[in-house]
């Protein structure tokens, strides 16, 4: 039979033996002002964690529609969307509501156009889109 005990009921190590001391990841002395990666035993400064690019969508609206419909769709076709003029637009990064805006062009160039943030959607009233 197995020396395996999946309720741990037996230690491994002998009695009164005292376990290893583990050693933590200590802060690094000095960030590089280069704003060079430091290594990985390194840790990680607040620079190399502003440089994670991360996917921002600005969602207009969305549609549901059965295959057969979409199968049908050319050019010139219209999709209603579920949202209307005037309603904010969903600023979504990696997936998450994070700010709501509305639609604007751009004054620098006019065939532009931009969102400007209406509102800041805090950490618990975020909503994961479907």
């Amino acid at each position: 039979m197995s020396d395996f005990d999946p309720l741990k009921q037996q230690p491994d190590d002998p009695v009164g033996e005292v376990p290893p001391s583990y050693e933590y990841a200590k802060e690094p002395e000095s960030i590089p002002q280069d704003g060079a990666v430091p290594n990985a035993g390194d840790g990680l400064s607040l620079d190399t964690i502003m440089r994670i690019p991360v996917s921002v969508k600005i969602v207009l609206g969305s549609a549901s529609m059965p295959v057969a419909a979409l199968m049908k769709l050319g050019r010139g076709a219209l999709i209603p969307l579920d949202r209307k003029i005037g309603e904010p637009v969903d600023v979504v990064v990696n997936g998450r509501v994070v700010a709501r805006g509305e639609v604007v062009v751009m004054d620098d160039d006019p065939s532009r156009f931009g969102i400007s943030l209406t509102e800041v959607v805090g950490p618990s009233g975020a909503d994961k889109l479907p």
